[in-house]
């Protein structure tokens, strides 16, 4: 039975803190982890198909509850890392479907516009890290339920390396390729708890210790898309999918278009052929005595995987690794591929109308992962034009995971987001665990006019290998003026005293140490590199102006910024 424990309140954008649909346990006293680790003061939600010692199990299903006697192996080190337990999360029913409407205890809203869907089946634990109710959650992922709900709701969804995190103690939807997967508000979040959640369980028939990638990726990488990508006719999500490509490629990448075909046709096979009998077999006692008890569309998809063969189902694997056979030339000359993690979004009222294409529709570019052995993440785009959540996923083989999360956190990091529904700023770039970091060292540089991303000068940094790393503001104690008489045009940046000046946007750069010196031989006077304070209290070099240049200058303070200011003289008639 959902616990609505909570009182109801309001976010920012209008979205309800509290959702009693997002929770379908949730206890009165949480259950505490160890007093010091890792995770120490950090508070967790699970999915209800994991099991929790004491706490039911129902999956969404509440004819199969149960009880477990023991926690699921990754709920155990996340309690002994620190974290404390809060409660356990609606899905869609035994995790099939990625609409997050599936559920006898109700259809959990999107966090930021309640009327659309939150995606699944992971969709309480997306819900309530999005609304800031927890920290972090754990989800699970077997055709992309870890992360299109992160798309969704303007969170980070880190699906790992199959085998990583182990499975025991997780009911299964198609146990060789399910995941357990982390929602966090940001990446470096993420990343910490799987660093906490790794470990190698003889009794999990697949878990596996995996040899990872220490490094991050190139400063000039390549990452393959979709050569004509499917948005369903929703141009909102097409403008936003455009708008990431050109952040990824100012942050150091090169688009490489390819022919998605295998990957389609991958997608395809997990419905589409014998390995639905996969979603049979989890369940399969307990669905062939109750089958009656399982809602549908679940039900009619779980009971088409008694329609096959032992024979189509050998058939349907040699087809899988045919298939993957073709995808893996795809990653000739590449470094990682780049989708949108749900290419359209529909509402609650749409998706209860038409359950099966509208779910396809949201899977289109997330079935063929795990079928076959890559590690993906989803990371916050933007905002759409219609004030929905965009989210791209990145995708890389298997044991890629640490160098997707550092480039995942520098994308975000660009766009300048808040986070979740929760309308607060992120908080300073981190550390990402397990990677060893790049072997030179770097400046860190922010810049705020003519060096911006798509500006005259921004050559200036790319050709010395500067990689963007963030698009934020400065502390409020600063004035922008448009300098007269430069070429190309150019604003100066003043610090004045407290009171008097404003948050001017910026974007920070990781400059090679060694190309430093000749960047800055190339700032001209009156302006000049000095220390900034960044909005989050953090100082980095960067612009500033002699205040004797600012004679017969333009204050455009009120503009925010340079780019806004440049946009607007360029919208007047």
């Amino acid at each position: 039975m959902v616990q609505d424990t909570q009182p109801s309140s309001e976010t920012r954008s209008g979205a309800a803190t509290w959702a009693p649909q997002a929770w379908i346990h949730h206890p009165a006293e949480p259950l505490p982890g160890a007093s010091a680790g890792s995770l120490a003061g950090l508070r967790f939600a699970v999915k209800d198909n994991i099991d929790v010692a004491g706490w039911p199990t129902t999956a969404a299903c509440p004819a199969f509850a149960y009880t477990p006697g023991a926690h699921a192996s990754v709920v155990r080190r996340l309690l002994d890392a620190g974290a404390t337990l809060t409660g356990k999360t609606n899905l869609d029913q035994f995790a099939c479907g990625l609409s997050g409407t599936r559920s006898p205890y109700g259809a959990v809203p999107n966090a930021i516009h309640p009327l659309y869907v939150s995606g699944g089946s992971s969709s309480g634990s997306a819900y309530v890290v999005a609304t800031g109710q927890v920290d972090f959650a754990l989800g699970t992922d077997t055709a992309g339920s870890g992360r299109v709900p992160a798309g969704l709701n303007n969170i980070v969804g880190l699906k790992p390396s199959r085998g990583l995190l182990s499975a025991r103690g997780v009911v299964p939807a198609a146990q060789a390729v399910d995941c357990v997967s982390i929602f966090a508000p940001t990446v470096a979040l993420a990343a910490r708890v799987l660093a906490a959640a790794i470990a190698h369980d003889p009794q999990d028939p697949y878990s596996r210790t995996l040899p990872m990638a220490r490094q991050p990726l190139r400063a000039r990488f390549r990452f393959g898309l979709p050569a004509e990508p499917e948005f369903f006719g929703d141009e909102a999500a097409r403008a936003a999918f455009s708008d990431a490509l050109l952040r990824l490629q100012d942050l150091g990448g090169e688009a490489v278009p390819l022919d998605f075909s295998p990957l389609a046709a991958c997608a395809d096979m997990l419905y589409g052929s014998a390995l639905v009998a996969q979603r049979h077999e989890a369940i399969r006692t307990f669905f062939d005595a109750h089958e009656d008890d399982v809602i549908e569309p679940v039900r009619s998809i779980i009971a088409s995987g008694r329609d096959y063969s032992a024979s189509d189902l050998v058939h349907a694997q040699t087809r899988l690794a045919a298939l993957a056979q073709e995808a893996q030339a795809l990653w000739h000359g590449i470094d990682l591929l780049v989708v949108p993690t749900a290419p359209t979004h529909h509402t609650i009222a749409a998706m209860q109308a038409d359950p099966v294409v509208l779910n396809r529709q949201l899977g289109a570019y997330t079935n063929f992962v795990n079928l076959l052995d890559y590690a993906a993440l989803s990371v916050p785009a933007s905002m759409r034009a219609d004030g929905l959540p965009f989210g791209i996923t990145l995708i890389g083989r298997c044991g890629s995971d640490w160098q997707l999360a550092e480039l995942g956190q520098r994308f975000h990091h660009a766009t300048g987001l808040t986070l979740g529904a929760t309308g607060q700023p992120l908080p300073a770039p981190q550390n990402i665990p397990g990677l060893e970091g790049s072997a030179a060292p770097t400046v860190r540089v922010a810049v705020v006019g003519a060096h911006l991303s798509g500006m005259p000068l921004n050559g200036q940094l790319t050709e010395r290998g500067a990689t963007l790393v963030a698009r934020t503001h400065t502390a409020p104690q600063y004035r922008l003026y448009a300098l007269p008489r430069t070429t190309p045009p150019k604003p100066g940046l003043l610090r004045v005293a407290p009171g008097v000046g404003a948050r001017i946007e910026v974007e920070v750069w990781d400059m090679p140490l060694a190309h430093y010196g000749s960047f800055v031989a190339l700032v001209p006077g009156p302006l000049s590199i000095g220390t900034l304070q960044l909005a989050d209290g953090s100082s980095v070099q960067g612009f500033l102006c002699e205040p004797l240049a600012l004679e017969g200058a333009t204050d455009i303070t009120h503009h925010g910024g340079w780019r806004a200011y440049v946009n607007d003289a360029m919208a007047l008639p």
